[in-house]
C-alpha cells in the first residue's frame, strides 16, 4: 500500500519508492516532478550514474541520443558511456570498437513485441523478407541487448543493465558481433538497456552483417526495440535499414504526457514522439506488406491509464492508423517493484481506448493479467 506525499491518498496503485499518484502528477507536476528527481537522483548514485543528463553551457556536445547532454571536465554523460577527460570526449561504449553489450540466440518464433504481424514469426512478406510463409522454424534472431540507456525508468523491466553500465563489461566490437549472425539467424534485434546510446556500434554492425548477408544471398532482417530517444539522423538510418531488409523499429512508447515522463523515466519524451512520426510518415506506406514500424506501450497499474494511452493511440492514427499498436502487461520491477500486475479491467479499459483511434491493437504478456 503506497502513501502520495502530496495528497496524502493510499492506494495499491501507488508506487512506495515513488511516493506519487497519477492525479499529483498530472494536478500538480512541479511539485510531484521534485519529488520524483529526488528518487531518480538517488536510485542513478548507486550505479555510479549522472542524476540527470548535464546541460553545462560551455561542456561538450555528445549528439548520439536525443538528451543532448553538454558534459563538463570529469563528468560522465547521461548514459555513464560518455567521458569528458580535459577537454577531449572519451567514449566508453557504443563505438565501433566497443559496444557495452551482452547477445544470445533467441529461436523462432521469439517473444517479440511484432510477433503477430512480423516475417519471422508469421511468414509475412515471403519469399523476400522471410524464408517460409510460416513461422521460420529453424532460424534464429540474434538478439542483442545494450548495457545502457537514454531513460532511467522506475519501472524498468530490464534494470540490471546499469549493472554493465557500472562495470563497463562485456565489451564487443563491431565485426566481431556482426561475425555471429550466421546461417541460422534470420533476424537481429537491438534493444537492451537501449540502442538509442550506442547507435554507432549498433549501425556499424549492421552495415557489416547485411553486407555479408546480401554477397551470400541471405535474407537477413534489423530490427530495433527502443524508446525512440535517439538523434534524429540516427533514427532515421535505423529505419532505413529496418525498411530494406523486412526489419520493424519498435518504439516503447512508454507515456503521452511529458511530466509523466520525466516522473516516471527522468527525462522528457519528446524527442521520441518527434521520431516516430518522421520515420512513420517517411517511411510506412513504402512497404505495406510487412509494418516498418509499430509501437507498444507498458500498462503501468496506477501510472498508465486510459486516458495515457487513448492520447497514444490519437497520436499514432494522426502519423497513420495502420501502424500496429501492442499493449503489453505490466509484472512489477525495480523501483516500482510493490505495484501489482496489470488488471484484465486496465487492459480492457485501454485496449477499447486505443481501439477508437487504430486499426490494429493487441495486448501481449495475456498470462500476467491479474483479476478485476
Amino acid at each position: 500500500m503506497g502513501r502520495c506525499s502530496i495528497c496524502g491518498d493510499e492506494s495499491p496503485l501507488i508506487a512506495g519508492q515513488l511516493g506519487v499518484c497519477l492525479k499529483c502528477i498530472r494536478r500538480k507536476p512541479e511539485e510531484a516532478g521534485e519529488i520524483a528527481k529526488r528518487v531518480h537522483n538517488s536510485t542513478r548514485r548507486v550505479f555510479g550514474l549522472p542524476p540527470a543528463p548535464p546541460k553545462e553551457p560551455d561542456g561538450l556536445p555528445c549528439g548520439v541520443c536525443a538528451n543532448d547532454c553538454r558534459i563538463k571536465p570529469g563528468e560522465k554523460g547521461f548514459c555513464g558511456l560518455v567521458l569528458n577527460s580535459n577537454g577531449r570526449l572519451t567514449r566508453l561504449g557504443g563505438t565501433l570498437e566497443r559496444g557495452l553489450l551482452e547477445w544470445y540466440y533467441d529461436p523462432l518464433p521469439t517473444n517479440c513485441v511484432a510477433w503477430w504481424f512480423c516475417p519471422g514469426c508469421t511468414g509475412a512478406g515471403y519469399p523476400t523478407y522471410a524464408y517460409k510463409p510460416s513461422v521460420e522454424e529453424g532460424y534464429a534472431n540474434l538478439a542483442v541487448f545494450y548495457g545502457s540507456c537514454s531513460f532511467d525508468c522506475l519501472f524498468c523491466q530490464n534494470w540490471h543493465f546499469r549493472q554493465m553500465s557500472q562495470s563497463l563489461k562485456p565489451l564487443v566490437n563491431s565485426e566481431e558481433l556482426a561475425s555471429k549472425v550466421d546461417r541460422s539467424v534470420s533476424c537481429v534485434c537491438f534493444f537492451g538497456g537501449d540502442p538509442s546510446t550506442q547507435m554507432m556500434h549498433a549501425l556499424e554492425t549492421s552495415r557489416i552483417a547485411l553486407q555479408r548477408a546480401e554477397e551470400e544471398k541471405r535474407i537477413l532482417r534489423i530490427c530495433w526495440e527502443t524508446n525512440g530517444n535517439m538523434s534524429r539522423a540516427f533514427a532515421l538510418k535505423a529505419a532505413e535499414l529496418s525498411l530494406k531488409s523486412g526489419g520493424v523499429v519498435k518504439f516503447d512508447l512508454k507515456v503521452w504526457d511529458e511530466n509523466l515522463s520525466k516522473v516516471l523515466c527522468g527525462v522528457s519524451n519528446r524527442a521520441s514522439l518527434d521520431n516516430f512520426k518522421e520515420i512513420g510518415e517517411r517511411f510506412f506506406e513504402q512497404r505495406p506488406e510487412v509494418p516498418v514500424l509499430t509501437a507498444s506501450t507498458l500498462l503501468v497499474p496506477g501510472y498508465v491509464d486510459a486516458a495515457e494511452v487513448e492520447n497514444i493511440a490519437r497520436f499514432i492514427a494522426e502519423v497513420n492508423p495502420r501502424i500496429p499498436y501492442t499493449l503489453l502487461a505490466f509484472y512489477p520491477q525495480y523501483i516500482m517493484d510493490d505495484l501489482p500486475t496489470t488488471s484484465r479491467r486496465q487492459a480492457r479499459e485501454c485496449y477499447e481506448a486505443a481501439r477508437k483511434h487504430l486499426e490494429k491493437v493487441r495486448i501481449g504478456n495475456l498470462h500476467l493479467l491479474s483479476g478485476e
